[in-house]
């Protein structure tokens, strides 16, 4: 019988620094701010195809950094609740702010859009990271959850 070798995953965060123009979330602008550098800086195609990421924030709304969630197709994307939050509590981050695109052009949210936005602030309440806002994305505009009661 031959001996195999047992491997021991190492899991680790990566910080590259990359300069945002607002580093303080105060309002929804300030976070498409973000978003938008967000997606010039991952060459994400806003009108192609709909992407999901998480801005990470510690407790004087800063930013901590940002993760891509999915990178999906032309009118969806499937979004790990687990990933998220994994890679918050690795961050230390005690806020969250989701930001998707639609490529459709339309800012209204889905059902689906509303569920899961749901589900992350249940998780959130559970671990004490607050989600401080959704902003689903277009080209021309944004749509914030926060600004509009959801």
């Amino acid at each position: 019988m031959k001996k195999t070798d047992n491997f021991l995953n190492e899991i680790h965060i990566q910080y590259n620094k990359k300069l945002f123009s607002s580093t303080c979330i105060k309002t929804s602008s300030d976070v498409h701010l973000v978003a938008k550098e967000i997606f010039s800086n991952t060459d994400s195609q806003i009108e192609l195809k709909e992407y999901f990421f998480v801005i990470l924030l510690n407790r004087t709304n800063n930013v901590i950094g940002y993760t891509k969630l999915s990178e999906g197709g032309i009118t969806s994307t499937i979004v790990d609740s687990r990933i998220a939050f994994a890679t918050a509590l690795k961050g230390l981050a005690t806020g969250l702010i989701l930001i998707h695109n639609h490529p459709s052009g339309n800012l209204k949210p889905s059902g689906e859009d509303i569920q899961l936005t749901n589900r992350f602030r249940k998780i959130g309440e559970l671990l004490d990271i607050s989600i401080l806002d959704h902003l689903i994305l277009t080209s021309v505009d944004y749509y914030s959850f926060a600004d509009n009661g959801l």
